[in-house]
């Protein structure tokens, strides 16, 4: 199955198989839609317990599509996720590593469970789901890895030091995975969003409104002020570029970290 061709056709990943961490909500779930939209079958992780009527009331039904509830961080659970996905639905050719989670504190109150969420999820995940999928993907000479890791994982943001901290590292894996298997069919590459309109940014809104007193207008503006486009990143733009370095004729495109955050980061 990996070894397919492109399929040329309006459906050009037909016949491959895609999995997204935290593929059912936020962009994950828009990158799941867009994979799905170009015939890729797609397999969601999820750390959460959902329930199939849920995955076909959010993406409809008869769709190529599975959901696997595995913890990221967990290496053994993320090995006995990607075995059940290749029994169902072949070997991997796409992993999206979108699964994430931010928390705020000033450096001086970030303690050593704090730093290791933020490591666990965002960097060890990508790690153990990047070891599960690449065997096979240079077995067949074919397959793209997609990182999700944020505009913290090029500069600096305040009381965000362990976010950053791990978003900085899935930069780095990113760069030096994509030069060891460069040439054997295999692209990788990170995608850099900003402010998104998702769960995690109300939930940081919200934060900001309890501690500061801030009005929700307040603290949206607050956080957008330097973005050059003033608003918020959609999850489709987001899940636009994942595609794109999927897709037939981004080849050439490997250990890029590509931004989408309307000018913030240049």
């Amino acid at each position: 199955m990996s070894a397919e061709p492109f399929n040329t056709g309006a459906r050009p990943l037909a016949g491959k198989h895609a999995v997204v961490t935290g593929g059912a909500r936020g962009i994950g779930a828009a990158v799941t839609r867009a994979l799905l939209e170009h015939g890729a079958r797609v397999t969601m992780l999820g750390r959460s317990a959902i329930a199939r009527t849920e995955v076909i009331t959010t993406f409809g039904a008869g769709q190529p599509l599975e959901y696997l509830q595995a913890d990221v961080g967990d290496a053994g659970e993320v090995a006995r996720a990607f075995e059940t996905a290749r029994v169902r639905s072949g070997a991997v050719d796409i992993l999206v590593n979108n699964a994430g989670q931010g928390a705020s504190a000033p450096f001086r109150l970030t303690d050593a469970a704090l730093w290791r969420t933020m490591m666990s999820v965002n960097l060890d995940g990508t790690y153990h789901c990047t070891q599960a999928a690449l065997s096979s993907m240079v077995e067949a000479r074919w397959g793209r890895i997609v990182n999700i890791a944020s505009t913290a994982g090029l500069v600096g943001y305040a009381y965000v030091t362990a976010y950053c901290a791990a978003k900085h590292g899935v930069i780095g894996l990113t760069r030096a995975l994509a030069i060891e298997v460069a040439a054997k069919g295999v692209t990788v590459n990170a995608v850099c969003p900003g402010f998104t309109a998702t769960e995690m940014f109300d939930q940081s809104v919200a934060k900001i409104v309890a501690k500061t007193g801030r009005t929700p207008e307040q603290a949206v503006a607050e956080l957008l002020a330097k973005n050059p486009q003033a608003r918020l990143v959609q999850p489709e733009e987001v899940a636009n570029a994942v595609a794109w370095l999927c897709l037939p004729g981004s080849e050439a495109v490997t250990g890029q970290s590509i931004t989408v955050a309307g000018g913030e980061v240049t």
